[in-house]
């Protein structure tokens, strides 16, 4: 198994936990525009 590298420069899908408001972003954005709550890189999975 090799590791991946994830790319910096590539943007990401960030989806807000309370109302689902999605954001496409290069950097995390830590709280969600819309209602302030956080949200989550889409691209990683939820366990």
């Amino acid at each position: 198994m090799n590791d991946v590298e994830p790319k910096t420069d590539e943007e990401s899908p960030y989806e807000c936990f309370k109302c689902g408001t999605i954001v496409v972003a290069e950097t995390h954005p830590m709280t969600c525009p819309d209602c302030n709550a956080s949200m989550r890189n889409r691209r990683t999975p939820l366990e």
